[in-house]
């Protein structure tokens, strides 16, 4: 059970990286692959396989600059199909983010509820009180 829950996660970042670096490229086509992986915090490598990915699949073409002195400059474009995969990853990731915001908020009550019980004299309860508040 525990290499699902792995694989899983793996794919929720792969997934992330993904969503990164389409948004990066929406925004700036003519951003380098190592302006890409400073930004996204991957390697140069793992960069350009992942954009390698998306163009194998169809998500973004190759644009080549052909009156450009540097002609190993490219353009990632982002398709119809791409931009269409972009929002759907978008919701996704905003769904998951929720997720995780409830689960978080859930942990954070549990954990401001172990510490009043530790501290009878109640002086943690206005930081609980607030935290509540802030709902």
């Amino acid at each position: 059970m525990l290499s699902l829950a792995l694989a899983s996660q793996r794919q929720v970042q792969r997934h992330e990286v993904h969503l990164r670096v389409m948004r990066l490229v929406h925004g700036n086509p003519e951003m380098t692959t190592r302006k890409i992986a400073e930004n996204v915090g991957i390697s140069n490598g793992s960069a350009f396989y992942v954009l390698k990915s998306l163009v194998e699949k169809g998500f973004l073409k190759l644009h080549s600059f052909r009156n450009s002195t540097n002609k190993r400059r490219y353009a990632y474009i982002l398709t119809p199909q791409g931009l269409h995969e972009k929002s759907k990853m978008t919701r996704k990731f905003i769904e998951r983010k929720k997720e995780e915001y409830k689960d978080l908020r859930a942990e954070i009550d549990e954990l401001g509820r172990e510490v009043e019980l530790e501290f009878e004299d109640g002086s943690l309860r206005p930081w609980t009180e607030k935290l509540r508040d802030q709902r």
